[in-house]
């Protein structure tokens, strides 16, 4: 899942994105208000954390103009003004929490789950094939074999990833976005490395389950023989 952070602390906001990022979410930052509502627009995040006093366009006119284009994305307002018709401000503008500043990261870290429903795909896991993800661990079961291996946060993100579009071909274009964030600087040879270290440790716990490349095309999750 894919996380905005609209905060002009350019501290707080890396220290928001790090803490979110541990829970294996792809997170982009702006810094200021024009580009977060333009970013925001997109319609490419499942939720967005907005500071309300923010440089160009403060967070509130944000939200309005959000919700004006998409009801759905969740919002969760993190800010200073934490009076009752502040708060009462940002509900009726369409936000869905609202986390006043000094805040404890792990507060808002469960705050972000609970709206995602991540307890949900706790409980649930990942499945494909005679392979488990498990969100707790950390970790890439095979049900055929018993065996299990642990997965760093970028491997995660990309089995993952995959494993959410078994039905389709993802091109390099689309797994950078979704994987590395649109302000990554990463490159083919990136991509192509953690390919080959999932296909191992898919090895490694004996899946029949591959990455296939598709020439020009991208890649697909395939079940072998």
């Amino acid at each position: 899942m894919r996380i905005l952070v609209v905060e002009d602390e350019k501290a707080l906001a890396k220290l928001v994105s790090d803490r979110l990022k541990r829970d294996h979410y792809t997170v982009d930052i702006s810094n200021d208000g024009e580009d977060g509502l333009n970013n925001a627009l997109s319609g490419m995040y499942d939720l967005i954390i907005l500071d309300i006093m923010l440089p160009k366009m403060d967070g509130i006119k944000i939200l309005q103009e959000l919700r004006k284009e998409n009801k759905e994305v969740k919002v969760i307002m993190l800010t200073s003004k934490a009076e009752l018709e502040d708060r009462l401000l940002g509900f009726q503008s369409g936000a869905n929490d609202y986390v006043p500043k000094p805040f404890h990261i792990d507060e808002l870290a469960a705050r972000v789950n609970a709206q995602l429903n991540i307890g949900k795909a706790v409980e649930s896991i990942l499945e494909f094939g005679d392979i488990i993800l498990d969100y707790r661990s950390s970790k890439i079961k095979c049900t055929s074999s018993g065996e299990d291996v642990g997965v760093n946060n970028k491997e995660f993100q990309l089995i993952e990833y995959l494993m959410q579009n078994s039905d389709r071909i993802l091109s390099k274009e689309m797994i950078y976005d979704r994987v590395w964030g649109m302000d990554s600087d990463a490159i083919s040879n990136n991509l192509e490395a953690y390919m080959s270290f999932v296909r191992k440790k898919l090895r490694v716990i004996e899946s029949k389950v591959t990455i296939k490349s598709i020439r020009n095309m991208g890649y697909k999750l395939e079940i072998g023989e």
